[in-house]
């Protein structure tokens, strides 16, 4: 039997880039992974864009709520074995740090709920951001996560970090 492995995606607010990693590693991970997300200064709502966009690919939303990262250092919460910061260390938000354990990566995406424009514009600032996101998450869930060493896999995920960086 193939083992479960639980992600964190963490970010400032937890109410755009993480939510949608959540969702996207619940999707592809089949079963091999349990997705989660949080933020270090959480909005309390979930961006109306980043709904709207899950809905639209026909991904249930009801799992969506922002919330303080706090829920996962409570005693009986999961334990993490992956924790991915997805914040953009460009626009000057502060990142989390998460202590302990786990397999940690940058992933910084630019985010969306700062886009200014009008709406379609907008709306493509959370296209991108989940575009760029399911291209990194496609990537991770096919890593032989089992036969690779710690230093090898970290290596890995700080690639998939790196890969596709917006042009400034």
């Amino acid at each position: 039997m193939q083992r479960s492995y639980n992600v964190l995606f963490l970010c400032t607010a937890n109410s755009a880039r993480s939510i949608l990693a959540e969702a996207i590693l619940n999707q592809l991970g089949a079963g091999r992974f349990k997705a989660y997300s949080a933020g270090s200064f959480p909005r309390g709502s979930v961006h109306p864009f980043a709904l709207e966009l899950l809905s639209g690919m026909k991904i249930d939303t009801g799992f969506a709520r922002s919330k303080s990262w706090d829920e996962f250092a409570e005693p009986h919460a999961p334990q993490m074995d992956f924790i991915f910061t997805v914040c953009d260390d460009a626009a000057g938000e502060a990142c989390p740090v998460w202590p302990g354990h786990p397999m940690t990566a940058h992933w910084g995406i630019p985010d969306p709920a700062r886009a200014d424009g009008s709406d379609a514009e907008r709306h493509l600032a959370f296209a991108e951001a989940y575009r760029m996101l399911a291209n990194r998450i496609s990537v991770f869930t096919a890593l032989p996560l089992e036969a690779v060493d710690r230093l090898a896999l970290k290596r890995r995920l700080d690639e998939i970090g790196r890969s596709e960086r917006p042009a400034s």
